[in-house]
């Protein structure tokens, strides 16, 4: 028997998604006698006249029943004689796109229904596109209402060139497409005499037989923690399942983030130890010495694993209030859990088409590409690269609702890049960056300048939102030990701060700050307290040395969209 195959079903209103996997429920003898005649009794006091109608197997909810249509989304589990399936029947309608999303989150495939009579809609495409976004790798396009178009070859293949330009756009892989009935069965779960054209398997066959295994790199080993278990003092294990892969007994590993080396000491899969596991098991790994790791922790064979606090990504908003930029939110990544805001959306993507579109409001079932920053650095990856580390789900911390799902476009990594540079002298800083207030959450967010990184002879901006500058300042960094001239707006030289000569011009710190300098000597006195001060002093001395209203101001702002 192959292994277990976890796909959605998704279309437009009244494609006939309820209706097709109800077939099959029926057709493969999966029902107990009690459901089968509950159906046919519910069938008579129904919509069709009498006739059988498969789609009440799925739709349970009385609202559903009364619309004919399906709203939340419905899990089945059945076997036949060659697999195990689970299927989540998803809803078609607009509104309930996010509901479809958390069918397509948990999916192996999709089924993408289209009516044969209306062909390739701006649904197919939505459905179509979040199934991608969400990481299914599998289509399988079901044309039905094939009866409805009298069986025609010539309308099939009309629809098919339809779906392979629609794959070419989206670049599905893995593409197969199946003309059905799925109210009379044809092509359902065996062949069809109505449609002798098509010499392909039936759906189920088809389904029965795919091979829905991911190509990825299993060399690098890595397990995101679930639970540190420690049953007695001389014990502590650390469990979860192994997403990438094989560790084994005396094998080298690293923890994230804390970057601690270890070597395995004990692997239980179960209750019974193993020399080794393997991309899939759920085990509890014993170490050879004590680690900084707790839950959402990640153990791993791979030094170079990514590690950040800011990250860009693609989310679905699926809360019905609008997304409040700079809003606390609860993010959770693979096995952790941590507070993070949205800093900035950069667009909204067109749901049905792709295009990218100016963000005014986002609300319920949009699409945005946006910057995330967590509170602090996290074991995160590219979706593309690693799903477990890159698919995440915002929780909004009041109400502990799922605001917006997504997956991680790209991580930075690394430190901030030096806002100025002059061969081996660099400096970084604040300084022509904005800060905004948010009065409601009590937030203060820096937006970065749109150069990150300045030369000798570059005009340099002078007034912004949250400040503004002398045209002829020096900018002195004590902590990277450089002075930056400023003159006539220009950058004029790069320094070592050794080297710095007062010339009765304002200076200025590296984050926008007046410093209290007014002659060489007050220079002197200032760099010889820097150097002699301890570490714990350090904010008492810029509250010394430092003024911020005289070139800084507060912005207050409930709204970053323009950001």
């Amino acid at each position: 028997m192959n292994g277990l195959l976890k796909f959605i079903t998704c279309g437009s209103v009244d494609d006939g998604k309820s209706t097709l996997i109800g077939h099959i429920l029926y057709d493969s003898k999966l029902l107990y006698t009690d459901q089968e005649n509950a159906l046919m009794l519910d069938s008579k006091v129904g919509s069709r006249g009498g006739e059988i109608d498969y789609s009440l197997l799925l739709d349970g909810l009385e609202a559903e029943r009364e619309q004919g249509i399906t709203i939340d989304v419905a899990y089945r589990y059945f076997t036949t004689k060659n697999r195990s399936f689970i299927v989540a029947d998803t809803p078609g309608h607009e509104e309930y796109t996010r509901n479809m999303a958390v069918g397509a989150s948990f999916a192996q495939l999709t089924i993408i229904l289209i009516d044969a009579k209306q062909g390739v809609l701006l649904q197919t495409k939505r459905h179509s596109r979040i199934c991608s976004f969400m990481g299914i790798h599998h289509f399988v396009f079901a044309v039905n209402k094939m009866d409805l178009v009298d069986y025609s070859e010539e309308r099939f293949l009309e629809i098919k060139r339809n779906i392979l330009e629609l794959a070419k756009d989206l670049s599905l892989h893995n593409v197969k497409i199946i003309p059905v009935s799925a109210t009379l069965g044809d092509n359902v779960t065996k062949k069809s005499d109505h449609m002798n054209w098509y010499e392909e398997e039936s759906l189920l066959e088809y389904l029965e037989l795919v091979d829905v295994t991911e190509t990825r790199d299993d060399t690098c080993f890595y397990l995101p923690i679930q639970r540190v278990c420690r049953p007695n003092h001389e014990f502590r294990g650390f469990q979860g399942q192994i997403e990438s892969g094989s560790v084994r007994v005396g094998q080298k590993i690293i923890t994230f983030p804390s970057n601690e080396g270890a070597t395995v000491k004990s692997i239980l899969i179960g209750n019974k130890n193993a020399e080794e596991a393997y991309t899939g098991q759920g085990v509890t790994i014993q170490l050879d010495k004590e680690v900084d790791v707790s839950r959402g922790c990640v153990l791993s064979d791979n030094e170079k694993l990514p590690i950040s606090k800011h990250v860009k990504a693609t989310i679905l908003w699926m809360d019905d209030e609008p997304l409040k930029v700079t809003k606390d939110y609860l993010v959770k990544l693979g096995t952790k859990m941590i507070p993070a805001i949205i800093k900035n959306v950069e667009y909204k993507i067109d749901v049905n088409t792709g295009k990218h579109k100016e963000v005014n409001l986002v609300t319920k079932n949009e699409i945005i590409y946006c910057d995330l920053e967590f509170t602090v650095k996290i074991v995160v990856d590219e979706f593309k690269k690693n799903k477990t580390l890159g698919e995440l789900i915002l929780i909004d911390r009041v109400s502990h609702m799922t605001s917006a799902c997504g997956v991680v476009e790209y991580v930075e990594i690394g430190e901030e890049i030096p806002h100025f540079e002059h061969g081996d002298i660099k400096a970084g800083g604040y300084i022509f960056e904005e800060f905004y207030f948010n009065r409601e959450n009590a937030f203060l967010l820096r937006q970065k300048a749109l150069n990150t990184t300045y030369h000798v002879g570059d005009v340099v901006p002078i007034e912004g939102d949250s400040f503004w500058y002398p045209e002829f300042f020096d900018i002195v960094s004590i902590e990277d030990s450089v002075a930056i001239l400023i003159r006539n707006k220009k950058i004029k030289d790069i320094i070592p701060i050794i080297e710095y000569q007062y010339e009765g011009l304002p200076i200025i710190d590296e984050r926008g700050f007046e410093l209290k300098i007014r002659s060489m000597a007050d220079f002197n006195d200032y760099f010889l307290e820097f150097h002699s001060i301890k570490q714990e002093n350090k904010v008492a001395f810029h509250n010394k040395w430092s003024k911020f209203e005289t070139y800084r101001r507060i912005v207050f702002s409930d709204n970053f969209w323009m950001i």
